[in-house]
């Protein structure tokens, strides 16, 4: 394996016949989209309790691994706040109050936001990226969405001793436990390593296999998957933001919620049954209800509870200022 990206093995994509729709989108009775994808509910021994399509193809999971790489920071070591474990497995909208969460974990390092490696980005929340450009303010690597789980490689890194100029090679002692702990925790050897939006090494999974990992984050599987947990139903503003999907379905749910880019999203509970969803398209729509109404036809969530949290963010289609239309899921 190279410096930055590697492969051991074969790796089968999700192929648009290894998919089913998902849910769909229609207008005036007529369906206007679908989204096909797969999916799978997953409890924390690894049993698939239900798949969806292809759940042993190989996906990049993106930002749902984000969880992972933060036990991974907690067993080299680094210590953190409620507020700082959340934004080091947080892709954050950007809020001053994300910002400041950050800029703070760097302080207390001796750091500032010119340590991270993370790109020069805007806010991911788009109330906040027009707000930060109607101030006249410039985007850094601190509002880059995954600047706390940048700013936990730098501290697991001081904690292990390593070369923190060097965190982000694949090789690096942090990467390393990275590697390892999504191995370990998704019972699934890692045989393609790529490079994620962030630049952090991206390690793919099967789906079935993320979902084993976050099912066994969501039960506690150890003392560091609890203190986790903890947190994040400690702190749920700080996974996403406020009003944004990650977050309301914490709050209301109480359930880990992480998103990943390109149509990934995982949901846990604290009974240890996790959801995986991939949308093949890349988009992000119909996650959240989708993985949702998985959770409540196994009796992991209340149904008429999930499907209040599923309206209450859903876009309904509008025509001419009327509703005419909405996300139905089909599964």
């Amino acid at each position: 394996m190279g410096s930055r990206t590697g492969m051991v093995g074969a790796a089968r994509a999700l192929e648009p016949a290894g998919c089913v729709e998902l849910a769909r989108l229609e207008r005036s009775g007529l369906v206007e989209s679908r989204h096909l994808g797969a999916a799978a509910v997953v409890d924390a021994s690894g049993r698939v309790l239900r798949a969806v399509g292809d759940t042993s193809a190989t996906v990049y999971p993106r930002s749902t691994l984000k969880p992972l790489q933060a036990i991974a920071m907690l067993e080299a070591g680094a210590r953190f706040t409620d507020e700082q474990l959340v934004l080091a497995t947080a892709s954050h909208c950007g809020s001053a109050l994300h910002l400041a969460v950050v800029e703070g974990m760097l302080a207390e390092d001796g750091r500032t936001g010119d340590d991270l490696q993370c790109p020069v980005e805007p806010p991911l929340g788009s109330r906040e990226r027009a707000e930060r450009a109607a101030a006249g303010l410039p985007a850094t690597r601190v509002t880059m969405n995954c600047s706390g789980k940048h700013a936990g490689f730098l501290r697991a890194s001081d904690a292990l001793g390593a070369d923190a100029r060097q965190y982000l090679n694949v090789e690096h002692p942090v990467q390393r436990r990275v590697t390892e702990t999504i191995a370990q925790w998704t019972g699934e050897p890692v045989h393609r390593t790529a490079v994620d939006g962030c630049g952090a090494p991206l390690h793919a999974t099967s789906l079935a296999a993320l979902g084993r990992g976050i099912a066994r984050v969501g039960t506690g599987h150890s003392p560091h998957a609890a203190a986790l947990m903890s947190a994040v139903l400690a702190q749920p503003w700080a996974i996403d933001g406020v009003g944004r999907a990650n977050t309301v379905v914490v709050e209301r749910l109480g359930l880990l919620a992480k998103i990943g880019a390109e149509g990934l999203l995982v949901l846990a509970s604290s009974q240890g049954v996790a959801v995986a969803v991939k949308m093949l398209d890349g988009g992000m729509r119909a996650t959240t209800p989708v993985a949702l109404a998985l959770l409540a036809a196994e009796g992991v969530v209340d149904s008429a509870a999930a499907d209040e949290v599923a309206a209450s963010l859903a876009q309904p289609v509008r025509g001419g200022g009327e509703i005419v239309g909405g996300l139905v899921v089909t599964l």
